[in-house]
């Protein structure tokens, strides 16, 4: 989201995201607390749900498809016994059972959800069917056909078990609807049932560690202050591999020129690499044999600063 008043601020927020509050809620009210032109959030998280929410500024929103392709993890209770319109604790009860899942039951069922599986994303999602979201369809009581989709699961452990429900905690691809997962797993189970909570505990590179809330930041009284709990841009791009440019070459590169190799102890790779002038990302780079491309590229103030009064033919 861009808005017509505020600074040039770049990084990236990571929020500890409350429970009850939307997505696009939090992106406007840290852009107005950072007191910033843009900003975009990097992929929708559950009003109901809480955990890390990463918030992109100025040039790392040119980043955010490196965090939305990553892997998450959630650890959610599941209960038992009753299943919602919504597999969540928002929507009306629209089946009841008796049973219960034995420790033993649950334990030999997760590895059959461990590798790539196919769901069916709930009808009370954001997904567009026919142009419009699938949630709006479901409340105006139209019926809807969701398609089903693959994803992956790259981890699935019970965590703990109470009377009537069980924490688990999963590692997952993009995509993967928490909320399908608990209700496949009792359905799995010859029950029903839905969650009563969810929360984010890791996006691509970002983890709770990384995070601050927003009852934190509102009670920094400067702007300056709140600006510190940005994480540099580069801090999204997971063991990637990194060159070192002259103000020359950066110059170069953000006005979409390509590098000559030469000179450079880089090999050939199919991966990008950034490239850094003074330890500040210029661009994403692509490099064969013949040269060095810019992918993406980045206009930074600082980076303007030190190639201003750079000249080369």
């Amino acid at each position: 989201m861009k808005h017509k008043h505020g600074d040039e601020v770049n990084g990236w927020l990571i929020i500890d995201k409350p429970c009850g509050m939307g997505s696009t809620a939090v992106v406007g009210k840290t852009r107005w607390l950072l007191q910033a032109k843009k900003n975009g959030h990097t992929g929708t998280l559950d009003p109901f749900a809480s955990g890390v929410l990463p918030i992109a500024f100025g040039e790392a929103t040119k980043l955010v498809p490196f965090v939305t392709e990553g892997r998450k993890e959630y650890e959610f209770v599941l209960k038992w016994g009753e299943q919602t319109s919504t597999d969540d604790i928002e929507g009306e009860v629209v089946a009841r059972a008796d049973k219960i899942p034995t420790h033993d039951e649950i334990i030999a069922i997760l590895p059959e959800f461990i590798g790539k599986i196919t769901q069916v994303p709930p009808v009370y999602s954001a997904i567009k069917i026919g142009g419009q979201q699938a949630y709006k369809l479901a409340r105006r009581g139209q019926t809807v056909e969701m398609p089903a989709r693959q994803v992956e699961i790259f981890a699935l452990e019970l965590l703990e078990e109470y009377a009537d429900s069980a924490k688990f905690r999963v590692e997952c691809s993009k995509g993967t609807y928490v909320r399908t997962l608990g209700k496949d797993l009792a359905l799995k189970l010859s029950t029903v049932g839905h969650l009563t909570a969810l929360r984010r505990t890791k996006c691509g590179n970002f983890s709770l560690q990384h995070t601050i809330l927003l009852d934190s930041l509102e009670k920094m009284e400067y702007v300056e202050e709140r600006r510190k709990s940005l994480w540099p841009m580069e801090t999204s791009l997971r063991d990637i591999a990194e060159i070192a440019v002259s103000a020359e070459d950066a110059l170069r590169l953000i006005q979409g020129q390509s590098l000559s190799p030469k000179g450079f102890e880089v090999k050939p790779s199919e991966n990008l690499v950034a490239a850094k002038l003074q330890n500040c990302l210029i661009a994403l780079v692509r490099i064969d044999e013949r040269k060095i491309a810019p992918v993406r590229v980045f206009n930074l103030n600082n980076v303007k600063k030190e190639t201003k009064d750079v000249d080369y033919k």
